[in-house]
């Protein structure tokens, strides 16, 4: 075996009730003088109150910026640092989705005024330092917390992604009362989102290792286990926390095996239909495993084989997650989620850009077969 490297967060809390205690991880570190990053409906939600009031009782000052957006563009960076700068803050603070996340990590980083953001996009283009960053996922999804990559909209459908180890948090923390209550098309959106991650690793073609494969199978494990009781049952703190689990492993495994296809045609139905990730991931998945099973079955039985009520075979793999979506009520087809037919080729001629991520796919995908499995993916399964 060729040899590997792998990378992640120094330190992870995982605890109900953890982020109270940010001020004292913030003590710790000589820090009092925090920005604290999240979007406006998790406040007006209650979500993150207590968070920043306990904060304001302990530290010098809280600046708080709350105009995350879906898919955050430039301009929204742009403004985070500002508030960041005017505060004069010493640390940065994200409680909520990938968007939260991804924002605070790059505002960490261009926060030291060593670097402009136009510069730090690409692989291992971060030069200079960041300050102390902490995050805390709202949603068992993105696994945004333990991964070195965030990702901008440059444009009207254009994104970029901002890639480097210097993007690894000083703490991540699993707070499971953060997600009570979370609604039903978002837990399962960002559950699949997770799986995809977990199942994307483990058949990652150019840096798949063993600790990668070990995390992503112990991942969809915890997934795969407990979403359906997620969705049943939307205040089960046990299961919430071995989902924000199942996610946090699933994140290390594809910041260390990245994605391939289902991602990469994934992002153009994002860039072009505001689509939420986690739901572009869920229409392209079961098309995009389907192709690749006539080239990796055996690894997808080894997936399908940690999955409670699934049959050990590529097929039963599938057939269980296709279930799943139905089950959800989650749109299953590109046409159900009201992608015109005539932007399909639009769509596959856009996925080329992503050679980032096609390269990682166990099979390869040109333009045609994007093509063609965007039209599968529209028409639907049967």
């Amino acid at each position: 075996m060729d040899g590997f490297s792998f990378q992640s967060v120094k330190t992870t809390l995982v605890q109900s009730g953890a982020v109270l205690h940010l001020s004292s991880l913030l003590a710790e570190r000589g820090l009092s003088r925090p920005l604290f990053v999240t979007d406006a409906m998790l406040i007006e939600l209650g979500v993150v109150v207590p968070s920043i009031d306990h904060l304001r009782e302990t530290c010098s000052s809280v600046t708080v910026f709350d105009g995350i957006e879906p898919d955050p563009s430039e301009r929204v960076v742009g403004a985070c640092l500002e508030v960041f700068e005017s505060g004069q803050c010493d640390s940065v603070i994200a409680i909520g989705g990938g968007s939260s996340m991804d924002v605070a990590k790059v505002v960490s980083v261009l926060a030291s005024g060593q670097q402009a953001l136009s510069e730090i996009y690409g692989v291992g283009m971060v030069s200079s330092p960041r300050v102390p960053l902490f995050l805390a996922p709202t949603t068992a999804g993105t696994g945004s917390e333990v991964t070195p990559v965030a990702i901008i909209t440059t444009g009207e459908t254009t994104k970029a992604g901002v890639s480097s180890p210097v993007l690894l948090p000083d703490v991540a923390i699993l707070d499971a009362s953060l997600t009570l209550g979370l609604p039903q098309h978002i837990t399962a959106m960002t559950g699949i989102d997770a799986m995809v991650h977990a199942i994307e690793a483990y058949t990652s073609k150019i840096k798949k290792n063993p600790i990668s494969d070990m995390l992503a199978l112990r991942a969809l494990t915890l997934l795969a286990g407990n979403i359906r009781t997620v969705l049943r049952a939307p205040d089960d703190v046990s299961a919430r926390e071995a989902m924000l689990l199942g996610s946090m492993f699933a994140g290390q495994a594809f910041a260390n095996a990245p994605v391939g296809a289902v991602h990469a045609l994934a992002y153009p139905l994002g860039g072009h239909y505001h689509i939420p990730h986690g739901l572009s991931n869920s229409l392209m998945l079961p098309t995009v495993l389907s192709f690749n099973a006539e080239i990796c079955p055996e690894l997808y039985t080894e997936l399908a084989a940690v999955i409670p009520g699934a049959a050990r075979s590529a097929q039963g793999l599938i057939d269980w997650l296709k279930a799943l979506i139905d089950d959800s009520g989650l749109p299953a087809t590109l046409a159900q989620a009201d992608i015109p037919e005539k932007a399909l080729a639009m769509l596959a001629k856009d996925a080329m850009f992503q050679q980032r991520l096609l390269i990682n796919n166990p099979r390869e995908v040109d333009e045609a077969t994007a093509l063609r499995l965007y039209r599968d993916a529209w028409s639907g399964w049967s």
